[in-house]
């Protein structure tokens, strides 16, 4: 596959002007959204117009309305029969899923069409009786959209436009088998939009057997956001949870990830017990338990989430300033998809490696591979380099449930998922 182009995104545009439907452009109006990102700048046009899209950008570039306002472009005024959608849009997580519905929904709504979120963790019935009902749009997780078609309740024979959403994770996590299996039931004439922040591997693989000459794109190729500062930070192991519980004690809103769903549970109670409020994330929680944690998050309600990796590429929240990586990560693209979550939508943002003496090595490799030069500081509780990142902590009531108390009590005393007591207890009736 040929080297991709970066796009020349200097001259502003509007959505108008790329071609976009009016009654879309005045929901985006609505919405304050009137400047398209560069992502959106560069494949819109050729999206309209029917044409294969290849695109690569990092995270938080605005993919979801460059694939999003095609899609309902193209199926506007179009006849949808039950449970035989004409949009598909593959994602690989239940978060992904969900927001890129939330996304899709009010701009669906003005173009007459409907859109369903279809994953797994949640019972079929719901996600059956909108197929039953003509949903114009899945937007599905590849594992359950499969067993929902192996059952009889979903046929892709008349979807005219296919999107896959971060290709690269879902090849990370295996995905990619059923997700061949699934392009290969839709129309091989239908339109096909492949976004991915690398293109490497087994994603080029799929690229060059399902896309027909596509539309190569490229924005931020190679690079991280200018806007992030990256700090590494060496603590002894018994600081190690008093430094992060420092850094997540200011009012900005903080992402930490852990490597495992027992650390990221432990943490969130750890922090809770220091006074900061936090709420948990992982796979290990029941879909419900994660949906309310995540909305809690994105409301203000909790202002430190504590997650293992499904939320790198699974979750978009706006305003999160701090990313703090309390367990290194244990490859580069980890790291970069991580920091992601931060700086989005060109504000800026703040990245914190937590590392001890030992893991040292390891991490000066991690950092080298991702083309990070973090600014290194050891840490300790009591040190000023936690408020120059963190500032000063917020002044807000903790109402700390007893680490006991069942979880509905907890959620009720301290409000909608907004302590990891109540998250942790929820999380552990959630395992499967």
């Amino acid at each position: 596959m040929s080297a991709l182009s970066i796009e020349d995104t200097t001259v502003e545009t509007t959505f108008a002007s790329l071609g976009v439907p009016a009654p879309l452009v005045a929901v985006l109006a609505g919405a304050g959204i009137t400047v398209p990102f560069p992502i959106q700048a560069a494949t819109l046009p050729d999206a309209l117009a029917g044409r294969d899209i290849l695109g690569r950008a990092q995270t938080g570039s605005g993919k979801t309305l460059g694939f999003g306002l095609p899609l309902i472009a193209r199926l506007t005024d179009g006849h949808t029969m039950a449970c035989r959608p004409r949009g598909l849009v593959l994602v690989p997580t239940r978060e992904l899923a969900t927001q890129v519905v939330g996304v899709l929904a009010p701009l669906a709504r003005a173009a007459g069409l409907s859109a369903v979120a279809i994953f797994g963790g949640t019972p079929q019935h719901p996600q059956v009786s909108a197929l039953r009902g003509r949903t114009d749009i899945v937007v599905a997780c590849p594992g359950r959209l499969a067993d929902l078609i192996e059952q009889g309740h979903c046929h892709l024979g008349d979807v005219e436009i296919t999107v896959l959403d971060e290709a690269d994770h879902m090849a990370d996590l295996g995905f990619l088998p059923v997700v061949r299996r699934l392009l290969d039931a839709t129309p091989r004439e239908g339109q096909r939009l492949l976004f991915s922040a690398t293109l490497d591997g087994a994603v080029d693989v799929i690229a060059r057997r399902f896309l027909t000459r596509p539309a190569r794109h490229s924005v931020d190729a190679g690079s991280r956001p200018p806007e992030i500062a990256h700090h590494l930070l060496t603590v002894a192991p018994a600081d190690r949870v008093g430094v992060i519980a420092a850094l997540a004690g200011g009012e900005g809103r903080v992402l930490i990830f852990t490597r495992t769903k027992h650390g990221a549970r432990k943490l969130a109670r750890q922090l809770v017990q220091a006074g900061t409020p936090a709420a948990e994330l992982h796979g290990n929680l029941t879909q419900g338990a994660r949906t309310r944690n995540l909305e809690a998050f994105a409301a203000g309600e909790v202002r430190a989430m504590v997650a293992t990796d499904i939320a790198a590429r699974g979750i978009h929240v706006d305003g999160i300033e701090l990313v703090i990586h309390a367990d290194p990560p244990t490859e580069h693209k980890a790291y970069t998809h991580r920091s992601g979550r931060t700086a989005r939508g060109g504000a800026e943002g703040t990245v914190v490696t937590v590392q001890t003496a030992a893991q040292a090595a390891e991490v000066r490799t991690l950092m080298r591979k991702a083309g990070v030069s973090p600014a290194t500081s050891p840490a300790a509780p009591g040190s000023a380099i936690l408020r120059s990142i963190a500032g000063p902590p917020a002044r807000r009531p903790v109402r700390v449930a007893p680490v006991d108390r069942p979880a509905r009590a907890a959620s009720q005393s301290a409000g909608r998922g907004a302590a990891a007591a109540s998250a942790s207890f929820r999380g552990r009736r959630g395992r499967r």
